[in-house]
């Protein structure tokens, strides 16, 4: 059965096309476009009339392109800069006024769990806890669990890799005082969380797998510094023609970093990063419903 899922997130909208079989994903097609609605919100914290109608004409081209490729059923589903706006409901309303699809915005609660799913489904032979970190524009979610889909602890953020760069990173590339002030700020979150033991970890997302690209897929404290001098020596059209990376990634790319490293010191194991997430995540549950 070919379904699809849109993934509606802080600075991202994904399109993912998969065959489902005996409980399996064969990927067939994946697209993305940059939104930005993470740094899109007004004043009083919510979208802007004009990014509704762009993200929703957005998604309504993603849905074309699912349904030319013979899905029988598209998912919908929107994350934290969409559930922590003012009225991300009206994001939900213009796309369902635009194409006809329903979005669901999920919780903090329902998207670590996605995301645990996505990530778990190549994690079967560890034996023990997986840890799973999903390190967004504009939440991050972590997971504790016993694979492939059974959470037992979860922490849902408020803060992502787009949050880090409007606050604090502001020069290009960020000076080492900016870096400074913005790990502080992840660290005085990450670090009072009481994480469960956990044999292995993995994490999920924009910036694991551009840092995939930089340092390797395992990101332990070695890898991390690496991956921080590459993305900070040059300004970033050039770390992006270096890496083959997109610019607006790499300016996102130092806050997703700083965010993975302290989730992998407080998960005391470097991060594999895996070849599924929320997305994945999002059409195995379908499919075994």
């Amino acid at each position: 059965m070919r379904r699809a899922c849109i993934d509606i997130g802080s600075n991202t909208s994904r399109l993912l096309v998969a065959d489902l079989a005996e409980g399996g994903l064969v990927a067939i097609h994946q697209e993305r476009a940059f939104t930005h609605l993470a740094s899109g919100c007004q004043a009083d914290g919510s979208i802007a009339p004009e990014k509704l109608t762009e993200v929703a004409a957005l998604v309504a081209r993603q849905l074309e392109a699912a349904q030319r490729l013979g899905c029988v059923e598209v998912r919908a589903v929107a994350t934290g800069a969409i559930r922590r706006a003012l009225n991300g409901e009206a994001l939900a309303a213009a796309v369902r006024h635009t194409c006809g699809l329903e979005v669901q915005i999920l919780t903090g609660e329902e998207e670590a769990g996605l995301a645990f799913r996505g990530a778990a489904r190549g994690f079967r032979h560890v034996t023990g806890e997986l840890g799973v970190v999903d390190a967004g524009g504009g939440s991050t979610e972590l997971a504790v669990g016993e694979a492939p889909d059974r959470v037992r602890w979860f922490a849902s953020l408020p803060f992502g890799s787009a949050d880090l760069a409007r606050s604090y990173l502001h020069s290009d590339p960020p000076s080492e005082a900016e870096l400074a002030e913005a790990r502080l700020e992840v660290a005085s979150t990450i670090g009072e969380l009481d994480v469960p033991h956990l044999t292995q970890a993995a994490a999920v997302g924009g910036s694991a797998a551009s840092l995939a690209r930089v340092a390797g897929r395992v990101l332990g404290s070695a890898a991390f510094a690496r991956a921080l001098r590459e993305v900070i020596d040059a300004p970033g059209h050039e770390v992006a023609a270096r890496f083959g990376l997109e610019l607006e990634r790499v300016r996102l790319l130092p806050g997703g970093l700083l965010i993975l490293e302290a989730v992998s010191e407080r998960f005391g194991t470097p991060l594999v990063v895996a070849g599924g997430g929320l997305r994945e995540g999002a059409l195995l549950e379908v499919a075994r419903a």
